[in-house]
């Protein structure tokens, strides 16, 4: 990720991230003013059925806007997930007309499992989440 801080306009207070996968899609919702994310759970679902699951965690938590965790190889070099999460961002941000903000997400799973995390998707979402709030200008 970035050294530069992230340019958030300050009405934006509230964030829901998304750890994109295959399969699972780890959510976290976090606030700009503690600067700290909770690991809230995973969803086990692709297509419509994902977004649906996607649209009841966002009338629950009423995020500003949403962050999406982007992979990477070790040396920043795009793969075929990096193309599948930003399309992933760019569905998200049509369907439900929220801010999108990607991140660089290199090793977050690594971090969460490292960190004993139970459900490592979850916890992925949220050390992205924690990156991002802690980048914001």
């Amino acid at each position: 990720m970035s050294d530069l801080p992230i340019s958030v306009p300050v009405k934006l207070q509230t964030f829901l991230a998304l750890d994109f996968g295959i399969k699972r899609t780890g959510f976290a919702v976090g606030n700009r003013l503690l600067r700290t994310a909770q690991p809230q759970g995973t969803i086990a679902a692709e297509g419509d059925a994902r977004f649906q699951k996607i649209a009841h965690q966002i009338k629950e938590w009423q995020p500003d806007a949403l962050v999406v965790g982007v992979p990477f190889h070790p040396d920043g070099a795009a793969h075929e997930n990096t193309l599948r999460a930003r399309r992933f961002a760019r569905q998200l941000q049509g369907r439900f007309k929220l801010p999108v903000f990607e991140v660089d997400e290199r090793y977050s799973t690594t971090e969460a499992l490292a960190a004993g995390a139970k459900d490592a998707d979850a916890a992925a979402a949220c050390i992205i989440l924690e990156q991002f709030l802690r980048s914001i200008a």
